[in-house]
């Protein structure tokens, strides 16, 4: 095992950042306050979509940064935000299709990251006084996989998960699912309303995370970037952390309206 590997001058600035996101998720936890909720998430969903459209290859447009404010903005004030975004999203394709001076290409961020954002304030919305208690189970199962199959491929990593990205070992991602299910199965019992169904849950959300890494990784390849931005010393931009937890969130969101329809 080579220590030196995590401790690093550049990991250490990850660290810090990592340290500085668990506080802003205390503070926002704490409050639990629907509109800092949304703020919040507005935020970061605003600055995923400004990363995206680099990630696509698209020039950065009034209009396509106009309809992710407008979505954002009436989601907060539907019902079922996944569907008011839908709805924007058909709405602004047959701009699209009309103003063809506009590439069809603009569709694909409102598809990702703004689908997978509005179902993470879906997931606040639509469970009730269980809606916090999600985003806390969510966030972090992906964080623990993340993080353990992070240091468990710098340690004991051999094996190389997948082309896409290179980096990433099966023995991490072995080490990483096995500690996010064990750990994120207990905090998810309350809100699933059940052990098995729990267990069920946090095991998708940490597949699916790992997948929502290896899809970020397509992507930056695919445009040619080492990461999707620069907001986040040490881990890059917001698609590069968030990745994991916008799959992840799709998966559990989809999982938890099978038991508990959505209205």
């Amino acid at each position: 095992m080579n220590f030196q590997k995590i401790f690093n001058p550049q990991e250490i600035k990850r660290y810090y950042t990592g340290v500085g996101l668990i506080l802003l998720l205390a503070v926002i936890l704490y409050y639990h306050n629907p509109i800092l909720i949304w703020a919040t998430l507005g935020v970061f969903y605003l600055v995923a979509f400004h990363e995206s459209l680099r990630l696509f290859s698209l020039k950065p447009s009034p209009f396509a940064y106009l309809s992710a404010v407008l979505i954002w903005i009436v989601a907060f004030f539907s019902s079922n935000p996944v569907q008011s975004g839908l709805m924007g999203a058909a709405f602004v394709a047959g701009i699209l299709a009309y103003k063809t001076s506009f590439s069809p290409k603009y569709l694909f961020p409102l598809l990702y990251p703004t689908l997978p954002f509005l179902v993470l304030f879906s997931l606040y919305t639509q469970m009730g006084t269980m809606g916090i208690f999600c985003l806390l189970w969510l966030i972090i199962t992906v964080a623990i996989t993340d993080t353990t199959a992070y240091f468990g491929g710098k340690l004991i990593g051999h094996t190389p998960l997948s082309p896409t990205s290179p980096n990433k070992t099966l023995e991490g991602v072995g080490s990483g699912l096995f500690c996010g299910i064990c750990f994120g199965l207990w905090l998810g019992i309350g809100p699933s309303g059940g052990f098995i169904s729990s267990l069920v849950i946090t095991a998708f959300v940490a597949i699916t995370s790992i997948m929502g890494d290896l899809f970020e990784s397509y992507l930056k390849r695919m445009a040619g970037v080492k990461d999707s931005g620069n907001l986040l010393p040490g881990h890059g931009g917001v698609l590069d952390r968030f990745d994991g937890i916008l799959f992840g969130g799709i998966a559990m969101y989809c999982l938890l309206s099978l038991l508990f329809p959505f209205s």
